[in-house]
């Protein structure tokens, strides 16, 4: 449910800082003249770039919105958290002979870790005795109304509502659910907030990259992890551009090739790196190699594809000028096919590297030592999800920095692509 409502207030978000930056916009430059606005044609997907105020804004949102819903102190407002405090309610019992009796409990709810003590119970009458319990936010406590009550009572309300085994009834900054046996089980309201075990908030996950950035974790720095998931990662990547973008030339230039490696690298291309862990660990083992050649495969697929592509992609009238003007076919591979299908290589290479990226941590996880795969799956294992969002975030960045270093170097290295 706050999954969902995180989602909402996301897209709502999206919508609403676009308007507002679009009327900010309209009213700093007033337009005199309609005709800039045909400077531009609807669908053309070439004319679209990224508008810089909205990923400074896309960034703050996605802090406000972490931090909002983690009850950070980073951020102003929060929605809703757990209740905490002191409540109560009122049930009533049953006795065999059909005399009811009522009785009140007090609740305490707490921080998680907190050392409380229980409250005075509450007034009763009758038979029925008051009782008393605390909570921490975000659990559950099992009230021994019945048990003080006498065995042979049986709590038939709760606040006035009639209540069964397996039924819930709210009450109060909270509901409470009869179990089979007849017992009360109270569970305070938990708000919208998500619990630091689920999505820690931004100062703690910093905290522990700060920590881990000092002390290493599991004896292993920071650095060392990092390096060597990018190790492999680069490995895996290069092994797979070596001898998939030969294939696909070769696939794009000969029948016979695109005919006899069409159906594998079209049957694997759909099959996810996960998938072949086992069949690695089976053929080369736990070590090193495993790793590498598990982001080999997950490179060598999309490489062989956009090479194909980037052949296929090419101008026929480039190829036949070449030819008209009496080149060979190493010239027209040369200084025709080659040049103009590496925008395509470098476009596949961006989503290689992604992808490859997004294996690390599968790959990491066949007795890795060291990585940042490791670390994340390590700290999964003990519920340490600031460790874990660390790792992602370390993961995410890098990630991004490498696509942004091949952006840079297909500016300088193929200066002419988008040009006819």
């Amino acid at each position: 449910m706050t999954g969902l409502f995180i989602l909402i207030v996301y897209v709502a978000l999206f919508f609403v800082t676009a308007a507002a930056v679009t009327l900010v916009r309209r009213s700093m430059h007033s337009m005199t003249d309609f005709r800039s606005l045909k400077t531009v044609t609807f669908g053309d997907e070439s004319a679209v770039v990224p508008d810089r105020m909205a990923s400074v804004i896309s960034v703050v949102v996605v802090f406000l919105v972490w931090g909002a819903f983690t009850g950070s102190k980073l951020v102003p407002f929060h929605v809703p958290g757990p209740y905490l405090g002191e409540t109560a309610f009122e049930y009533t019992a049953e006795a065999p002979d059909g005399a009811q009796a009522s009785a009140t409990v007090n609740v305490i709810v707490h921080e998680m870790g907190a050392d409380v003590e229980n409250p005075e119970p509450g007034s009763s009458e009758g038979f029925a005795q008051g009782d008393a319990a605390t909570v921490a936010a975000w659990r559950s406590v099992l009230v021994s109304a019945q048990r003080n009550d006498g065995d042979d009572a049986t709590i038939v309300s709760v606040e006035g509502k009639p209540i069964e085994p397996g039924g819930t009834v709210k009450v109060p900054h909270g509901s409470v659910t009869m179990t089979l046996k007849g017992s009360l089980n109270f569970t305070p309201n938990k708000g919208l907030q998500m619990e630091a075990i689920w999505m820690p908030p931004p100062e703690d996950v910093v905290a522990r990259l700060i920590e881990i950035a000092r002390d290493g974790y599991q004896n292993v720095g920071l650095l060392e992890h990092v390096g060597w998931s990018l190790w492999r990662v680069l490995a895996g990547f290069v092994l797979g551009s070596l001898i998939g973008i030969p294939l696909g030339y070769a696939m794009g230039l000969s029948g016979w090739a695109r005919g006899w490696f069409d159906p594998i690298v079209e049957f694997m291309r759909p099959v996810p790196p996960l998938a072949l862990i086992p069949l690695v660990i089976i053929w080369f083992g736990i070590g090193e190699q495993g790793k590498i050649v598990l982001l080999f495969l997950a490179a060598l697929w999309v490489m062989i594809i956009a090479a194909r592509a980037g052949v296929s992609g090419v101008n026929i009238s480039k190829v036949h000028a070449a030819y008209s003007l009496g080149a060979s076919k190493w010239q027209v591979l040369r200084y025709v096919i080659v040049p103009n299908s590496l925008p395509e290589i470098f476009t596949g290479a961006r989503v290689a590297m992604g992808v490859c990226w997004g294996t690390v941590v599968a790959a990491e996880l066949v007795a890795a030592e060291k990585g940042a795969g490791k670390m994340i799956v390590a700290a999964s294992k003990f519920q340490a999800t600031d460790i874990v969002i660390m790792g992602i975030v370390i993961i995410g960045l890098i990630g991004f920095a490498i696509d942004i270093v091949m952006r840079k170097a297909e500016v300088w290295l193929v200066p002419w692509k988008g040009k006819s």
